[in-house]
């Protein structure tokens, strides 16, 4: 059974200085994104469903999505603040975007089979992508879903601190997910808040559409205490650690061997870039992906 890709791209990019979803990485031109996309066609996935804001789309179509068109079913939905639950209005003075838990709740109506979600501007890995592929193709149950962890300290920044989903993982299994902010590297170390080897949570998510009645509630109960509050976000880790809490899902914690990496500040990018460059060299992706 092929499945659906959704990825969050309607951040603004405020720590990083610009569009990091359009800002090319790789020695084609290539962005972070259209490597996840290639890892995710090879591992089986057949659709794709990008959460974009309406502001950027002409770019983004023109720039990103256009390369996808004939390799896979390609669709756009909308991230705004007015795309809300019924009985609830915008909230006034926003500019940041809702939250990443908004974002696939706003995809909603265009998913229709098991899916995966990611952030766009994440670096995941082939692996990654072809744990999920054979998670979700599998006859999973629809309370059951999955969540692929990586080490915390491989997932920081020489250039700033980082907010991470820290996960508490029994058997296997999630079990919730305190979100932490501030970290940097002098954090992780003997002694230290971390000692690195903690399982995070980078938004590399499996989900049933058993998802989406559940996270409505919680995005309801969200709007209710917070809605009127512009800098508050309504996170996905935190949606799903709740939900968990309540007993009303399992989520498989899947180990990958590949490494993640990401562009949270701009001086990241040369880093990324070479790593990239690295793993072209070693043969795993080709000099020009979209060719």
């Amino acid at each position: 059974m092929s499945c659906t890709l959704v990825i969050l791209a309607a951040g603004m990019g405020s720590r990083y200085g610009g569009l990091k979803q359009i800002d090319p990485v790789g020695p084609g031109g290539e962005t972070v994104l259209d490597y996840a996309v290639f890892d995710a066609l090879r591992a089986g996935f057949g659709r794709i469903v990008f959460v974009i804001r309406r502001d950027i789309e002409g770019a983004f179509r023109d720039k990103v999505g256009a390369r996808y068109e004939g390799r896979a079913e390609v669709e756009y939905v909308f991230q705004s603040e007015d795309e809300l639950p019924e009985g609830f209005l915008p909230g006034l003075g926003r500019i940041k975007p809702l939250g990443t838990g908004q974002a696939v709740w706003c995809a909603r109506k265009c998913v229709r089979e098991p899916f995966a979600v990611i952030n766009a501007d994440d670096f995941y890995g082939a692996d990654s992508f072809r744990q999920l592929g054979a998670f979700l193709a599998s006859a999973v149950r629809p309370n059951e879903f999955a969540m692929v962890g990586f080490r915390l300290a491989a997932t920081l920044s020489e250039h700033g601190k980082v907010a991470r989903g820290v996960c508490s993982v029994a058997d296997g299994s999630l079990r919730a997910i305190d979100e932490r902010t501030g970290i940097s590297p002098g954090d992780v170390g003997p002694g230290r808040a971390y000692s690195g080897e903690e399982t995070v949570s980078m938004n590399c998510w499996g989900f049933t559409t058993a998802l989406f009645p559940a996270l409505e509630a919680a995005f309801e109960a969200f709007l209710k205490a917070k809605g009127t509050d512009p800098s508050a976000e309504f996170y996905l880790p935190a949606a799903i650690s709740e939900m968990i809490g309540k007993g009303a899902f399992h989520v498989r914690v899947l180990p990958t061997r590949s490494t993640w990496f990401g562009v949270t500040y701009r001086d990241d990018k040369p880093k990324v870039a070479a790593a990239i460059a690295e793993l072209v060299r070693q043969g795993s992706y080709p000099a020009k992906l979209y060719a």
